[in-house]
């Protein structure tokens, strides 16, 4: 090989080295540096339907149905229903006594019918969890009314009462809200539906074009009844943070003491 060609050979090379710093230069100046994968924290969705996780303080929810507490309105009705069921006004712990002894009869016929067990604390709401008879007629803890009652298995009349029966009268509850969930396809509507009846809601849905209980304005009852159910959960299920202190719940009995010391 003649030495031009040597010399010519050599200046490709070099080129193609010259070339190839060039383009490594820009890709290392054109995008981002790659670090170790970190952890990424996720928020559910039902978080961003709320709050911002960093602002978040509760996740309420109805029948997993979350609650849009970003908006001020719903916050204030929220925090003010919670406020309302504290230890100081209501200087009782009868809500929690009625739910130790009912609700463990109410939570396997809601499991059994397939119903969100936060419907439990409708009784609490309607009655607290009392059996007297409203001024309108109805009665029970689920405060049927008597037509009401017999469409759905009751016996009411001559004599007997079986809206004072616990067992029946959650039966034939959980027959009602499983009906009314089949026409607005929605836990916290079927809810406001079982307090205001269906068609009531169903015209209020129509004259305002809504679908979403916390955006529609309904009578003083209505429009509170979900705010009040959550309370009631929140009340039941952290009952030393809103001042109850004596209280005996029975998801928190003690073992009976042949299991806790002959095992």
């Amino acid at each position: 090989m003649s030495k031009i060609e040597m010399t010519k050979k050599h200046l490709i090379t070099c080129s193609v080295i010259l070339v190839l710093v060039i383009i490594s230069s820009l890709n290392i100046f054109s995008t981002n540096p790659v670090f170790p994968a970190k952890h990424i924290a996720y928020t559910p969705s039902n978080l961003l339907f709320s709050k911002p996780a960093d602002d978040f303080e509760e996740a309420y929810s109805f029948a997993d149905e979350a609650i849009p507490v970003n908006d001020k309105k719903v916050d204030f009705k929220l925090k003010k229903s919670i406020a309302k069921h504290r230890y100081k006004n209501v200087q009782s712990n009868v809500l929690h006594s009625k739910a130790d002894k009912l609700f463990p009869i109410i939570e396997p016929i809601l499991k059994f019918y397939g119903i969100p067990e936060d419907f439990k604390y409708v009784p609490l709401v309607e009655s607290g969890l009392q059996s007297g008879t409203s001024p309108k007629g109805a009665r029970g803890i689920w405060q049927f009314m008597p037509g009401t009652a017999r469409s759905y298995g009751l016996k009411v009349g001559h004599g007997k009462d079986e809206r004072l029966n616990v067992r029946k009268s959650t039966i034939a509850a959980c027959k009602y809200i499983k009906e009314l969930y089949g026409e607005f396809n929605s836990w916290t509507l079927a809810a406001a539906a079982y307090n205001n009846g269906s068609v009531k809601l169903e015209r209020a849905m129509d004259r305002q074009n809504e679908d979403n209980y916390f955006r529609m304005s309904l009578n003083r009852e209505t429009g509170s009844y979900v705010y009040k159910l959550i309370a009631m959960k929140e009340i039941i299920n952290n009952p030393e943070k809103y001042g109850y202190k004596n209280f005996y719940s029975y998801m928190q009995k003690p073992l009976p003491y042949s299991v806790a010391y002959n095992n």
